[in-house]
């Protein structure tokens, strides 16, 4: 299977900064509800009951933050799915459930940068190339061989990963910081670590929704992306920092990232 077809690595082929939302506070958080409807919507289809577990302390974080969006009374508030000009409607978003221990993760990074003006160090041990070589190495113990498909979609999550990094996944207050680490013959993905790497799975159905992937195809796709995050949750304790114990990040520049 040319999995590798399926990422292709061209970022002015395969989208338009123009057509995503920027990666902010709210568009995270706008992400996070949208995961949260689809689910819902699949138990309905299936004749499960909605409310099937009882929401994690990263979901009820999220749906508090939520409430505190900026939206003026009176108002009714835009539809998750895309009313924004040039979002995805919620049906042609590619479907990739994050771990609940790692939606956790995501809330820590945002407050760590957000709140408390720090930065992840960097250079980054292990690296987002380390992770990915680590995660073959598994596969192919596993399997007992190594797989072309699994190679392909590791090197496409890398492409992705260094063309996506410096425009849609980094905060205001990191950009300063990555112009100093990251010069131009080294690339993101050597240099950065999880942290940044588990951003990209936030925004890869919104990427991934202007890529032409066939149903059988898609559905493998999704499977093996499921697996790489159940092996980032499986080695959360080794793979991320528990605190960001690097430089403050300047003050005044933003919660927000650019795109």
């Amino acid at each position: 299977m040319e999995i590798l077809c399926s990422l292709p690595c061209n970022w002015d082929e395969w989208v338009g900064t123009d057509r995503l939302m920027k990666h902010t506070e709210d568009n995270v958080l706008k992400q996070q509800a949208l995961d949260k409807k689809q689910g819902m919507e699949k138990n309905t289809k299936s004749g499960r009951s909605a409310q099937a577990k009882p929401k994690s302390s990263a979901d009820v974080k999220l749906d508090k933050e939520d409430t505190k969006s900026n939206v003026p009374k009176g108002k009714k508030r835009k539809a998750d799915s895309g009313t924004e000009k040039g979002n995805v409607s919620a049906e042609k978003l590619v479907k990739i459930q994050i771990p609940s221990t790692l939606k956790k993760q995501l809330v820590d990074d945002w407050e760590f940068i957000t709140q408390q003006n720090k930065l992840v160090k960097l250079p980054r041990s292990p690296t987002v190339d380390d992770i990915l070589t680590k995660y073959l190495e598994y596969r192919s113990k596993k399997d007992g061989m190594m797989t072309d498909s699994v190679g392909e979609i590791l090197n496409g999550i890398r492409c992705y990963f260094d063309k996506a990094l410096p425009v849609i996944l980094l905060y205001k207050k990191e950009r300063q910081q990555y112009h100093e680490a990251v010069s131009d013959n080294v690339s993101p993905s050597s240099v950065y670590g999880a942290e940044h790497l588990l951003r990209l799975f936030v925004k890869l159905p919104e990427l991934l929704a202007y890529v032409k992937i066939e149903e059988e195809t898609l559905i493998r796709l999704q499977q093996k992306l499921l697996d790489f995050l159940k092996f980032l949750q499986k080695n959360q304790g080794t793979f991320f920092l528990s605190a960001y114990d690097g430089p403050k990040a300047s003050e005044g520049s933003g919660n927000d990232k650019e795109s």
